[in-house]
């Protein structure tokens, strides 16, 4: 329709299906030859006119080598199910090699379970209804199927002690969180960190911090705030990102006194639920 907003998550999955197909060396009309479409379809997807169906996508997955980014991406077309200002980094996060996260306050999304996903997306303001709640979860997970990929991402982790001390949902939502971070920790899918409130002050404690690293390309940070965020990409921005976690991780605990102390605050949090 004339004069239609095209939404962003829309734009965002267009411009990387352009990025792929010209990595490949390919021209739209080859693509289209390729995947069985026609090349005016394709130009639409790219330009954020159209939805590819899953087929689409797992076909352009299969011709383009994306490992399965196009298809994982589509269930976020379907409505509002992340911030705008997220979803390149989601993106990011199908294509990255390593992801180092710092996480001030909340169990950062990739490691979150679905009770404690619930509940996060159940406090927001504006509130959620329950539809576009059950759609935010699910979007949630999917993204951290990332880490049951053949090839998954490294991931190292720097929780604030307050993520650990803040009961969100519950006493019994929080001990089942606390033993799923845990078990990804012992099955090496996540290395683990927490930085004590005994350490005090730390460079990171303004606000979270995700750095990415990529094979191909320059690393990225992201930055998040309330209602918003930003990714950057100036090389000294990112040394800036990287020497404060690197700062803040050196006041950390080591990954297996970390654990020690993840599966203890659940166990309190088990004894408080009986």
């Amino acid at each position: 329709m004339a004069g239609e907003r095209i939404p962003k998550s829309r734009t965002a999955y267009g411009e990387e299906l352009k990025a792929q197909r010209e990595a490949a060396g390919l021209t739209q009309e080859k693509l289209s030859e390729m995947v069985i479409m026609s090349r005016t379809h394709i130009a639409h997807i790219e330009a954020g006119r159209r939805r590819p169906s899953m087929d689409d996508a797992r076909r352009l997955d299969q011709v383009l080598s994306t490992g399965g980014v196009l298809a994982r991406f589509l269930p976020t077309l379907d409505g509002k199910l992340m911030a705008d200002h997220f979803e390149q980094v989601a993106l990011f996060e199908q294509q990255t090699t390593m992801i180092r996260e710092y996480a001030a306050t909340l169990v950062p999304g990739l490691l979150q379970t679905e009770a404690y996903a619930r509940a996060v997306f159940g406090s927001f303001f504006p509130p959620k209804n329950t539809e576009q709640c059950d759609s935010a979860v699910v979007t949630r997970l999917e993204r951290a199927k990332i880490l049951d990929a053949p090839d998954p991402p490294v991931l190292w982790v720097l929780l604030d002690e307050a993520v650990l001390r803040r009961p969100v949902g519950g006493p019994a939502v929080m001990a089942a969180q606390l033993r799923h971070i845990a078990e990804l920790g012992e099955r090496e899918r996540v290395r683990l960190h927490v930085l004590p409130f005994s350490a005090g002050a730390h460079p990171l404690m303004e606000s979270g911090l995700m750095l990415l690293c990529f094979d191909d390309a320059p690393s990225i940070a992201y930055v998040e705030g309330l209602y918003t965020g930003a990714l950057y990409d100036d090389p000294a921005i990112v040394r800036n990102g990287q020497t404060a976690y690197a700062l803040a991780l050196s006041d950390a605990m080591s990954h297996t006194d970390s654990l020690v102390l993840i599966k203890a605050v659940a166990e309190e949090y088990e004894h408080e639920e009986r």
